[in-house]
Formats: structure tokens, sequence, C-alpha cells
């Protein structure tokens, strides 16, 4: 198993401390995997709000720490540690509040999508 003062020879592991490292109040997601239109892994650490749009790929957050509530569309949950959200490519959604410990793993997959507009237009 790699310690968090190895180099990241390759790519079979990230530590989330490994992966928090870059990350600030400005630069709040930091990729760690992508394949292009396979799949795209990253943290996301949001510092004092949430400001997302909705993005073109469907997504996965699976939470490694804190807690508070998610939106998406008219629905709002709460999530802890260990909870996998799903979100569909062009669904409004933000975490709407969350601890300041609060971390999770994004992961966009599949190809990008037409935006339904676009897709209804054509």
């Amino acid at each position: 198993m790699a310690s968090d003062n190895q180099s990241r020879a390759s790519d079979i592991q990230i530590t989330l401390a490994q992966a928090l490292a870059p990350l600030s109040a400005e630069h709040p997601f930091n990729i760690v995997f992508d394949r292009g239109d396979q799949i795209s892994v990253e943290l996301y650490a949001p510092v004092g709000r949430d400001n997302q749009t909705p993005h073109e790929r469907d997504e996965l957050y699976i939470v490694a720490s804190g807690h508070g509530t998610f939106s998406r569309d008219d629905e709002v949950i709460t999530f802890g540690p260990g909870d996998l959200l799903y979100v569909p490519a062009y669904v409004p959604h933000r975490f709407e509040t969350f601890s300041d410990d609060f971390r999770t793993w994004v992961i966009f997959y599949g190809p990008k999508r037409t935006a339904p507009r676009e897709r209804d237009a054509a």
C-alpha cells in the first residue's frame, strides 16, 4: 500500500490526503483520474458555498467525510460519510449545506450528453 509521501508511479491508488493536498478555496476540485469520455474521478471540497452548475455527463458522488443537505431538482436529502448520490446529466443540483470537513469523490462517466433543450429542438 502506498504511503502519502511516496510518489504516484501508478494509478492503482490515491489516498484522500493526496487528493486533498492541492485543494484550496479558489480551487476546490482535483482531478485524480481521467479517461476522457469513459470516466473521470475528482475530489471536491467546497468552502462556504457550492457554486456548481449542471454538468454534461452523469455523475456520482461518494461522500468521504462530513455531512449536510443536498438538492437535486426539487428533492432535498441529508447525507453523511459513505453515502452515494446520483445526478443525471443537466439536472440542477448542489450541496446546500455542509460541514467544514465535507469532502466528496466525484465520478463523471459516459459520454457527454446533448442538453435537453438542444435535443428537443433537433
